[in-house]
């Protein structure tokens, strides 16, 4: 298949470089022009589609290049589509893992789309030398894609220098797009924690990058980027095949405790026919009845943690659901939910470890599981994709699959029966349909099993 789809892919030169200012401005400005502007994320990371999508209302998605092979990066950015498609990078431009260190990078995510980058530039405290940076990443890949440069920070009058420098130097091959001018305090993005954020305080982020296009309305070339934006090729792909089943309820708990889903799961399910009914733990919602299967996404149940020991009907709707064999994929704040415990306050009790704040950084990163017993998400051997990023820690982790980072770091993890998976890893079901597969046919058998006993 083909689908035109104008797209930009917004790099820094490192974490901390402006990118997600950038991206934040550029999707305002594009929607104030009427454009139909959609979002995504370079990466596994759930916040920032989460922020594009409540604090910006635009549509977001994860492409991430661990999970997905070419073909299906391709096929989800063409299903994300709008009228333009704004990536954000992750981390520095060429930075992943790997023997050249830049597999799984953002780099990788623009040559497997053949998206146009623009590279952001932090200008604070230098200036001609900003171009011997430019100059480094053009020439580090000579299929580099930057086609646009933006400068975060830079003066109008560095600005207008670096302008004239750069088209002497470079000629066409690399756009000035415009810079970030400095902005003042109280337009700057604290790092978020994306549990922390209430109506008030998306409203007061609203306000601060409503003011932030302001301040750049007449700071970035928005006809230029578009200009870029409409230079992609068109995006060639075979679209994955997804064979529509008799229809299941699944349940998936949803509210600020419980917020980590891929949106791509939830239509991948979708579109093999379930249909997906959220509840909320936090507001003491027993789990819907008609459920022939459950999700239980990560999140911050650690902060909630009160209120989630008061809510005893939910968390026993629960309990009794999953022990009764309802087939459940917990992850991450969701396995802890099940537990006994979670930072000494009762949870569901369905399994049997306590969680609590490791004070540090347990394990994060990618790794690919190895099943190491037949259960919920296929056979014995079965491998999957995942990635994990917690501070907590729980008793009992499951040992049901052998992990293993890209470095060779192994160590076991996550439990698996024939009707629950759970552990800290989250997966991407997109990326591994014979595991969606093998959950969807347990949800039909635990259906039918429900009508024979009725």
């Amino acid at each position: 298949m083909r689908s035109d789809c104008p797209r930009v892919l917004i790099a820094g030169t490192a974490s901390g470089c402006g990118k997600t200012t950038a991206v934040c401005a550029i999707l305002t400005l594009l929607r104030r022009r009427g454009v139909g502007v959609t979002a995504a994320k370079c990466g596994p990371d759930y916040i920032d589609p989460m922020f594009h999508r409540s604090v910006l209302g635009v549509p977001s998605a994860n492409l991430d290049p661990f999970f997905c092979e070419e073909n299906l990066l391709r096929a989800l950015l063409a299903a994300h589509a709008g009228e333009a498609t704004v990536i954000e990078g992750v981390m520095g431009y060429y930075d992943g893992t790997g023997r050249d260190g830049t597999e799984y990078s953002t780099y990788s995510v623009a040559a497997a789309t053949q998206t146009p980058v623009v590279l952001v530039v932090d200008a604070r405290g230098a200036a001609v030398s900003l171009l011997a940076v430019l100059e480094g990443f053009l020439r580090f890949r000579p299929d580099s894609r930057i086609g646009g440069v933006l400068f975060r920070g830079a003066s109008p009058m560095t600005y207008a220098m670096l302008k004239k420098l750069l088209e002497a130097r470079f000629g066409g091959a690399v756009r000035p797009l415009g810079y970030i001018p400095k902005l003042p305090e109280d337009c700057v993005l604290a790092s978020r924690h994306l549990g922390l954020i209430t109506a008030a305080e998306i409203a007061d982020l609203r306000e601060k990058l409503e003011k932030t296009a302001d301040l750049c309305a007449d700071t970035i070339d928005v006809d230029a980027l578009l200009a870029l934006a409409r230079s992609a090729p068109p995006l060639a792909y075979d679209a994955p095949a997804v064979v529509r089943r008799a229809p299941v309820t699944i349940a998936a708990a949803r509210d600020a405790a419980f917020c980590f889903y891929y949106d791509d799961t939830l239509a991948l399910l979708e579109r093999m026919g379930a249909s997906i009914r959220f509840f909320s733990p936090l507001a003491d919602e027993p789990l819907p009845e008609e459920a022939d299967g459950l999700l239980l996404g990560g999140g911050y149940p650690e902060l909630y943690a009160e209120t989630l020991e008061k809510n005893a009907s939910a968390r026993e709707s629960v309990r009794r659901a999953v022990t009764r064999g309802l087939p459940t994929i917990a992850e991450c704040g969701g396995f802890q939910y099940l537990g006994r415990s979670l930072c000494g306050r009762a949870m569901c009790g369905a399994l049997p470890h306590e969680s609590a704040d490791a004070g540090r950084l347990v394990r994060f990163g990618y790794l690919t599981l190895t099943a190491q017993r037949a259960g919920l998400l296929g056979e014995n051997g079965t491998v999957l994709r995942a990635h994990e990023f917690h501070y907590y820690d729980s008793t009992v982790c499951g040992d049901d699959f052998t992990a293993e980072k890209p470095s060779g770091r192994r160590w076991t993890c996550a439990i698996h029966t024939d009707t629950l998976y759970a552990g800290y890893p989250h997966l991407f079901l997109p990326a591994d349909s014979k595991a969606a597969d093998a959950f969807y046919s347990a949800c039909l058998k635990y259906k039918e099993k429900k009508h024979d006993h009725h």
